[in-house]
């Protein structure tokens, strides 16, 4: 790759006579910084093109004039995808006035967005056409559909419907040269050579920028059953997955493990939620489907209360109770905002080695610092976090950073798991990939990052070494 250049006025110029007014903004605080302070950046300026063919003309400029372009979405990616802090100064690209829902098409369940859409708006959009759009994320009130696309995104559903790549069925790109890439159809089938949908999800900018997608909508169940449920362990809470599983022939929407220590941080932070029970290990469990599948959950949870693998249990009796259910479980990252975790690790082992790696990583944490253990049982990933002793902050520990991260990083790699399950690798994990990445796998990127941006201008420093 050649070197590259800082954004410079005579380009910043250029670019807004091109594009018109409004289409180039001053660089704003929340612009070049990580949501949790994690890493600050820099820009010469913010680009807001109106529409494909104008993110065609600045990537083209851009490559021509060898100047980094880092994509910016809504800005709650949590590896640093969206803050390029060294190197030559960067011009920021965001979509923020692509937003259009270009079509709803019931019959096909599909919906075509500009990649600028908020998730928040794609639900609503889709509701009032009496379908769903399963992507369910705590910020989707901020985040945009094309950063979710890129970063391959995750959530709360995927246990039922998979992650963002399951629910895209095709996309509209621009690489760094400007050229564009077509594949908006609605089809479930379309067999014909290199998929570059895929290959675009989950490369967070570093390839190019996605413009618009087709996404795949379902039809709104009859009824939602929502549980809260008390396991005497992590062991005990599988076991539980595996009954409901079997009994619910694929209705089961979401399965999340919660560790008292989410609670407790909830009261310690300020927020007024209070779980139904407090148990040191809990599970919100969500069943979608016929309003007849209350009965089934019911008979479930009365055996498994029976046999001792669930001590105590709530089911949500109207969509008050549903809602703070969820709330507890949705605002749990806040909190861990708020107290400043010395180390946060978004991981993914096998749904059967959950239990085991629970155990496996509690032991290998210093004593004395509290751990808070929680997320998407269903689906094997974990939020496994590390916190300083209450009344400590966690810039009193930073030196043991690295080292209770490799320390995790290194359990999840012993059960074969993934040291990044959601949020992707961004800048913050780029090292951990070259360690426990596979030596193929990483080559063959390479090749693919030099064939489709050779001059490097896409999210330098993003996903893989130069």
């Amino acid at each position: 790759m050649r070197m590259l250049c800082s954004a410079g006025a005579e380009l910043i110029t250029e670019l807004e006579a091109k594009l018109g007014a409004g289409a180039v903004r001053a660089v704003e605080p929340r612009d070049i910084e990580e949501p949790r302070g994690l890493f600050k950046g820099q820009a010469a300026a913010v680009l807001r093109p109106a529409n494909t063919a104008e993110v065609s003309l600045v990537l083209a400029a851009c490559n021509a004039a060898r100047v980094p372009v880092v994509p910016l979405g809504g800005g709650t990616g949590l590896v640093g995808g969206q803050v390029m802090a060294d190197g030559p100064v960067p011009l920021l690209l965001s979509l923020e006035r692509m937003v259009e829902i270009r079509e709803i098409s019931p019959e096909n369940n599909t919906m075509t967005v500009e990649a600028g859409a908020v998730l928040a708006d794609i639900h609503t959009a889709a509701e009032g056409a009496g379908r769903m759009f399963p992507l369910r994320l705590a910020s989707e009130g901020s985040c945009r559909i094309g950063g979710n696309l890129a970063t391959n995104a995750g959530g709360v559903n995927v246990l039922r419907y998979g992650n963002a790549r399951a629910l895209c069925m095709g996309l509209e790109a621009v690489l760094a040269d400007g050229t564009v890439i077509g594949g908006l159809k609605r089809l479930h089938k379309d067999n014909t050579g290199y998929d570059m949908r895929d290959l675009m999800i989950g490369s967070e900018g570093s390839l190019g920028v996605i413009t618009a997608a087709v996404l795949r909508l379902y039809s709104m169940p009859e009824a939602r059953h929502t549980a809260f449920v008390a396991v005497p362990s992590p062991k005990a809470a599988l076991g539980l997955l595996h009954a409901l599983e079997g009994a619910m022939a694929g209705a089961v929407t979401g399965f999340e493990l919660i560790h008292r220590a989410g609670f407790d941080f909830l009261l310690e932070t300020g927020f007024d939620l209070r779980p139904p029970m407090a148990n040191e290990w809990c599970v919100l469990l969500e069943i979608s489907g016929a309003a007849s599948l209350s009965e089934l959950l019911e008979n479930v949870l009365a055996m498994a209360l029976e046999s001792g693998q669930v001590t105590d249990a709530v089911i949500a009796q109207n969509e008050t109770q549903r809602t703070h259910f969820w709330a507890l479980r949705e605002t749990i990252p806040e909190a861990n905002k708020r107290i400043g975790a010395i180390s946060s690790h978004d991981i993914s082992v096998p749904v059967s080695d959950v239990p085991a790696f629970i155990e496996s990583a509690r032991k290998a944490v210093p004593a004395g610092l509290r751990v808070n253990c929680f997320g998407h049982m269903g689906d094997g990933n974990l939020h496994y976090n590390v916190f300083p002793p209450k009344g400590k902050n966690r810039s009193e520990y930073a030196d043991q950073r690295a080292d209770i991260a490799r320390t995790i990083f290194d359990i999840v790699d012993e059960f074969h798991g993934s040291f990044s399950a959601e949020h992707g690798v961004g800048r913050l994990k780029v090292d951990d990939l070259q360690r426990y990445g596979d030596a193929g796998r990483i080559n063959a990127m390479r090749r693919i990052k030099m064939a489709l941006d050779p001059v490097g201008i896409m999210n330098p420093g993003v996903v893989i070494k130069a």
